[in-house]
């Protein structure tokens, strides 16, 4: 057990190193120089080569990399070229969008996925099998940003329910949820299919066992041996598709956050690519790249809770 955790771990610790690499030199490749670019057109060389100074780019490219990285370690993510404040204070202002969307989206996928997956498994090839299929293929095909815009439509133009974009802050936890509450639904309407059919699969093939066959013969109920026996020999998958669709959902939010206009760490890379605010970009990249890659180190943590057959060494 202890040895398993310790691999994982160590995996966990190369995989974050990788990552950091590969989004420090792809994104200092990217063509044009910040320091122009924050000067204008009309700038002179020795302007630009002392804001380049300033901003620390004239280094070497490992000198640059060992100070961002070293930073990151200690909690220091570099300052903003454009707002000139610790990209640290952006990202604490901005994940308390990011994250309630993320789980709000994410609670809202399983609401929505379960009982449609345990539907569709208990009634295996009858009207409500097909019927739920054909909703998922549709909501797997649709695309959230449209999906999204289709909301805003109905609901804040057309109805006045709720707020086409915003958000009004946490003084007001109702506000604040009703804003959230479109986004999410937005991003929740994918993730719910892709879960819901996996989890029908994972339950069919439980139902297929012979420890389900069993119970059955015990005089189990049918219900009973899928929430008892199936739905938990079901879940590994399930928790792939969880962990994956987190990670997702707070990183892959950057065209619901605009569309919604919400200050959310999507919009704010979305911001720093058009104000070619490389250390924001980066960092920020860097911390959903390494929320995702602990995500699923949790996930396999998981995969051992619910498996006892994954205990042994």
């Amino acid at each position: 057990m202890l040895r398993a955790l310790f691999t994982r771990a160590v995996s966990l610790a190369l995989s974050l190193g990788v990552a950091s690499v590969v989004i420090f030199v792809l994104l200092q490749a990217v063509p044009g120089d910040p320091a122009a670019f924050m000067l204008g057109l009309n700038a002179q060389p020795d302007t630009v080569a002392a804001l380049r100074a300033e901003l620390g780019l004239d280094g070497s490219l490992a000198d640059r990399y060992l100070a961002w990285a070293g930073g990151m370690l200690t909690g220091d993510l570099g300052t903003s070229y454009t707002y000139r404040v610790p990209v640290a204070d952006l990202v604490a202002d901005r994940i308390w969008i990011s994250a309630p969307l993320a789980l709000y989206a994410l609670g809202l996928s399983v609401a929505v996925a379960l009982p449609a997956g345990l539907l569709a498994a208990s009634d295996r090839g009858g009207p409500a099998d097909w019927g739920t299929m054909a909703a998922t293929q549709l909501g797997v095909a649709i695309p959230n940003f449209w999906f999204a815009m289709l909301l805003v439509l109905v609901f804040a133009v057309t109805w006045r329910l709720m707020p086409a974009g915003g958000f009004p802050g946490w003084d007001d936890p109702l506000a604040a949820i009703v804003a959230l509450t479109l986004p999410a639904v937005a991003l929740a309407l994918p993730q719910a299919s892709i879960l819901a059919r996996v989890l029908r699969s994972a339950l069919i093939d439980a139902l297929d066992q012979d420890y389900v066959r069993t119970a059955r013969a015990k005089g189990l109920s049918r219900r009973a041996t899928v929430l008892r026996h199936a739905l938990r020999n079901a879940l590994i998958p399930v928790l792939t598709i969880l962990g994956l669709q987190f990670s997702f959902l707070l990183a892959g939010a950057i065209i619901i956050e605009n569309v919604f206009y919400l200050p959310g760490l999507g919009r704010l890379i979305f911001q720093g690519i058009t104000q070619r605010d490389l250390i924001v970009v980066q960092s920020v990249t860097m911390l959903l790249v390494a929320a995702v890659i602990c995500v699923t180190f949790l996930v396999e943590l998981a995969y051992v809770l619910a498996d006892p057959r994954l205990r042994r060494p």
